[in-house]
This record gives structure tokens, sequence and C-alpha cells, in this order.
């Protein structure tokens, strides 16, 4: 598992060899049409939520003489209204309403959006904007556009609860949308662990999700949520994640969302998976390989600059025809059948040859370093979010 600095850096100095040559071409044919290529704005990269540490204190034994606990069906006929489904235009996930008009969901559900509809149990659409998101922790704030409009019994919405109360072997229940069709679908499991991933506390359930899930609440049998479901891993079975409650809580107060247990659980709770404990060897490769692989992205999304402005310079002054179709990155359409479409200006064909050629690069320099991060196992939510932090993502690198 070793880095590969060198071949990297050759890489990178291609890119920036091509990039610089795509530039001077195109500015040579422009000052002999006597025109002057106007400098393009890079997008800005998202800067990532700082954090602080702030203890959690110990699960509590739940105190005697507390009100009889409510059925399933109870629970679910009361958070059913609540639970909602999430179009945009790159897929669907799940949402729920935690007050009238605030809703809590994925980051990765709502990645790039500025505002998404809203599928209510009844079948109404709403529309809502982001209005606040924790990449790191894959969440995400919703807030209604139409704040005064609500449904004839009201508006219904869950309670969050908190990982403090939580138990290894509890049941747990989950609603949300699987495969983006089958919504309000109902699972149940129970919490297998208690884990720390980076920074975020999840919850490790066997509950039964699928894409489309992502967003949605999972349940104690109080009828609060305790969990963001999240992530599955493919092709292990049964093993599922949920971001605890109390991160999402923080980012709708505007506190720091990093959580700190100052002793270990008690009464039964999840002992020997704390913050703060002696990490394994496998969980310092993969913390390690984890911090590689956001430094070798950062370097990568600065080549990637460069690409977008080259390539951006020569489709405006040096080719005859246009982009059809709208891309994070304005190169990411070489990888696209017929999205370029036209002819490059006489004189100037090898420029577009050099291009293709630079992407190439850069789509082998960024296989290369997923491959390493896979053999750290960094893992792939992980990676799929540095990526979209980095605006790295794209089905063309496959």
């Amino acid at each position: 598992m070793s880095d590969s600095p060198r071949s990297a850096l050759n890489t990178l100095a291609l890119l920036a060899a091509v990039a610089l040559a795509g530039a001077g071409g195109a500015g040579a044919v422009l000052w002999m049409q006597g025109r002057k290529a106007a400098p393009l704005a890079a997008p800005p990269v998202p800067v990532p939520i700082a954090v602080e540490s702030q203890p959690l204190p110990a699960p509590q034994a739940p105190s005697a003489g507390a009100e009889p606990t409510p059925s399933v069906e109870d629970i679910l006929a009361k958070a059913m209204p609540a639970v909602v489904v999430v179009e945009t235009s790159s897929g669907r996930g799940s949402a729920f309403f935690v007050d009238r008009d605030r809703l809590v969901t994925n980051n990765h559900v709502v990645v790039g959006q500025s505002y998404v509809k809203l599928r209510l149990a009844d079948n109404s659409l709403l529309d809502a904007r982001i209005i606040a998101t924790a990449p790191e922790y894959d969440l995400a704030v919703l807030k209604l556009m139409q704040p005064g409009v609500e449904s004839p019994s009201g508006r219904a919405f869950l309670s969050l609860g908190s990982v403090q109360d939580v138990r290894q072997g509890q049941e747990v229940l989950a609603i949300g949308t699987p495969l983006g069709v089958f919504q309000n679908t109902v699972t149940r499991g129970i919490v297998s662990s208690l884990r720390q991933l980076d920074k975020v506390l999840v919850l490790q359930t066997d509950t039964a999700l699928n894409p489309g899930n992502s967003g949605g609440p999972l349940m104690d049998h109080a009828g609060r949520v305790i969990g963001i479901n999240t992530m599955g891993f493919r092709g292990s079975q049964g093993l599922n994640f949920a971001v605890a409650s109390d991160h999402a809580k923080a980012l709708m107060e505007g506190r720091p969302l990093e959580l700190a247990f100052v002793q270990a659980p008690v009464n039964g709770g999840m002992k020997g998976l704390l913050p703060g404990g002696s990490a394994s060897e496998a969980d310092q490769i993969r913390e390690e390989g984890t911090r590689r692989y956001g430094a070798q992205l950062a370097v990568l999304a600065r080549s990637a600059d460069q690409m977008e402005g080259a390539f951006s310079r020569f489709m405006a002054y040096s080719w005859n025809g246009k982009v059809v179709g709208h891309f994070d990155r304005t190169f990411y359409a070489l990888w696209e059948p017929g999205a370029i479409q036209g002819q490059p200006v006489k004189g100037l064909e090898a420029g577009y040859s050099e291009l293709r050629q630079a992407a190439e690069a850069l789509r082998t320099a960024l296989q290369e370093v997923e491959d390493q991060a896979r053999r750290a196992d960094v893992f792939p939510g992980t990676r799929r979010e540095l990526r979209q932090r980095h605006r790295l993502e794209h089905r063309g690198w496959e």
C-alpha cells in the first residue's frame, strides 16, 4: 500500500503543460484575429464546516415510572405523515419534518441542488431549499419555500432523540422510500453497535435499507429519531448505518457537530467502541488512508481547475460549435457521446486532441488514488463525499 508521489507529480506536470499549451494555442489564434479571451472565474470550492469537540453524556437508565411505550402501530401512524420523498434532478431520497417548516436528510441526497421537490404522504408536492449542510457528516437541513402551506390536520413532525439513550440490541424502526419508488416503506431491526467513522458517530443496524432510504428516520420505540439512515455497504448483507441524531440537532442549532463520550456507557450500553479508545491496526490504516486520499484529491482538484479553464477557453475561442448538456465541470463533456458538437477552428485541430489526452491523464491519476484508498479500506461513503467536495465525482471517471 505504497504511495506514488513521483507518478502523481508527473501526471500533474503533464496536465499543467497541456493546459498551458491549450491556452497558448488559443491565444495565438485570437492575437491573429485581433481578439482577446475573457478570463473565466473558477467556481468556488465548498468550504467544510469547522467543528470542535463537545462532550456527550453517557447513556442513563430509564427512569422509574416512565410512561408506557406506545405500540409500533401507534408510532407509525404518527410518523408516516412526517416522512417525505426528496425529488431532485439526479435521483430520489427521503427526509422527515422536525418542525412545521424544516426537514432533515442526507447531504448526498441533495448535493449540487439549491432547492428540491418534496412529495408528501398524500402525494402532494412542496418546494424546499437547502439552508444548512455538513458534508463530512452526510447531513443537510431543508426549509419549506411555502411555510404557510399545511395539511388540514396540521403538520406532522418527528422529535430528535439522542444516542445516549440507545442500547445495543434494542429494536428500531426505519421509514423511507427504497429504490426511490416505494414511498413510506417500514422496516424493522436492532441496533448492532455504536461506531465512530472518522468524526461521525453512527448506529450500526441490521435494518433492511436500500437506495432511496437515505435521509429517512431511524426511530426507537418511543417514536424518537435516534439516527438518519445513510449508507450500506454493497455486498455486506444486513450492514447498514445511521448518523447519530445528536449531529443533526447540533447542525440545526448552529453548534459544533463533533461529539465525544466522557465515559463508557453503563447499564448494558455499547462498550469498547467509543471515541478515545485505542484504534485497531485496521482502523489506523483506514484513518491514514482517508487523510492521504483527501490530500491527493485536493491536488487533483487543482489540476482539474486548470483543465476546466483550458477547456472553456478552447471551446469559446477555438471551436466552431457548442457543448450540449450540463456538467459540473465543463470538460466532463469529453466523456459524453454527442455532448461536444462542431469542429475546431482551422489550424487548431491538435488542441482538441491535447485536451482529451490531458483529461485522460487526470482520469488515470484519480483511478490510481482510488485504488490506494480501496486498499486502505477507506469507506465507500467517505470516498464519495470527498470526491463530491472537490467536484471530482462523475461517471466518466469509471
